[in-house]
């Protein structure tokens, strides 16, 4: 069945989401494919961080820390993000980046599960997930090893050796989604503690920490929690295992009691102990806002049009791409799939930088992949339909063969 423009535009007019596009910056003639890498600019961002620059410590100074609440900032956050991926208040800490959240929470559970050396991890996990793993095993040194598996081979691969399954539960390179609740319980099944990164899903699909038992979650806040660029991340341990765990990093906040600088450590209450450092108060600001609007629209509504939108831009693409050697690298199966369609091809590279010059922005994630993320808060249908013109135009013309289009940057 040919999809039309007239049909989006229907289903944008019929969109219940659809008003909270106007609460982002996107700029005319763009069409942001690329929310799950940095999600769009809300309007509100701007003046919240000038407040808290120009207000809270411009004229609050040193005193906001406790007029302004910035200290309590971490955790009331924290527990609004807990309302995004099904996890109790007192669960959730925004902290740190991913990675050093990971090297928390893994080197904890490691030290949980003294008897065991295996970390179980899939082969295409993103990488600094596996970097953190390998870099803690060696810092270690008593003989860990980390386990890679192809996805179907997680279940098998747990054994009574295994002391923690880390896994990503939308994976980056192809949108594959993982069964949470049944992989966690074939962790728990051999005794194995379970460690989701959920950097690819908090605030884009349906998450529940606490229904399906999770051990030990982290995620980010620049991609679909709009937080900006470099915008904390976020951990959660779950209730039963909050004062049990030991943390390889014990900073000052992680204390029982910060401000009377004991020389020696006392690990703080719940989730408090995961604290390192000083909080990030102005990029908390931004994150906040971002969390703040993803609030707004229910998940039931958030996931069914992220896989409408999904499915309906996957045969947008096949159909302009039929013949000139794409491959769709996402799974067909709407409930296997995160809220990202992406295609293989071997000149991806150059195809993503000429659409980029035509204003259609996704991503490329080497070898081959052209990767394009949806945003059900601000995508609108018609921006698929568009998009998928765009390829088409790419490719007829020959555009990504132009010069300016092979050269890799920095940033892909």
């Amino acid at each position: 069945m040919t999809i039309t423009r007239t049909d989006l535009e229907a289903l944008d007019r019929a969109d219940e989401l659809a008003p909270l596009r106007a609460l982002f910056a996107l700029p005319e003639g763009v069409i942001y494919l690329d929310g799950n890498s940095l999600g769009a600019l809300p309007k509100a961002t701007p003046a919240r961080v000038a407040e808290v620059v120009q207000r809270e410590w411009g004229q609050g100074l040193i005193r906001s820390w406790n007029d302004a609440g910035w200290m309590a900032t971490p955790a009331r956050v924290g527990d609004k993000i807990a309302k995004l991926v099904g996890a109790a208040s007192g669960s959730v800490m925004v902290a740190d980046s991913t990675s050093v959240n990971l090297f928390k929470l893994l080197g904890a559970a490691l030290a949980a599960r003294p008897g065991r050396r295996v970390i179980v991890s899939e082969r295409r996990n993103f990488p600094t997930d596996l970097y953190i793993a390998e870099g803690l095993a060696a810092l270690l040194d008593q003989g860990h090893e980390l386990r890679l598996v192809e996805p179907e081979g997680i279940a098998a691969a747990i054994g009574e050796d295994t002391a923690v399954v880390m896994l990503t539960h939308v994976n980056y390179h192809t949108g594959a989604m993982y069964d949470m609740d049944a992989i966690t319980r074939a962790a728990h099944e051999k005794g194995a503690l379970m460690l989701w990164d959920l950097a690819h899903s908090a605030g884009a699909v349906p998450v529940d920490l606490a229904g399906c038992d999770v051990d030990l979650a982290v995620g980010c806040g620049y991609k679909f929690l709009n937080g900006g660029p470099g915008a904390p991340a976020f951990l959660y341990v779950a209730p039963r295992l909050q004062n049990a765990l030991r943390y390889p990093l014990t900073g000052w906040l992680g204390h029982a009691s910060p401000f009377a600088f004991e020389t020696g450590y006392r690990p703080g209450q719940g989730i408090a102990r995961t604290m390192v450092g000083t909080p990030p108060v102005l990029s908390l600001a931004a994150l906040e806002v971002g969390i703040d609007i993803a609030l707004q629209a229910p998940m039931e509504q958030v996931r069914a049009k992220s896989v409408r939108q999904t499915t309906i831009f996957a045969e947008l693409l096949e159909q302009v791409g039929a013949g000139l050697g794409f491959q769709l690298a996402s799974p067909r199966d709407a409930a296997r799939r995160g809220s990202q369609v992406c295609l293989a091809h071997g000149q991806a590279y150059a195809i993503m930088q000429a659409l980029i010059g035509r204003g259609v922005i996704g991503d490329f994630r080497a070898p081959d992949i052209l990767r394009f993320g949806i945003t059900p808060l601000y995508t609108r249908y018609v921006d698929l339909f568009d998009a998928a013109e765009a390829l088409r135009a790419v490719m007829a013309g020959g555009e990504w063969q132009a010069p300016e289009h092979q050269t890799r940057r920095a940033v892909t």
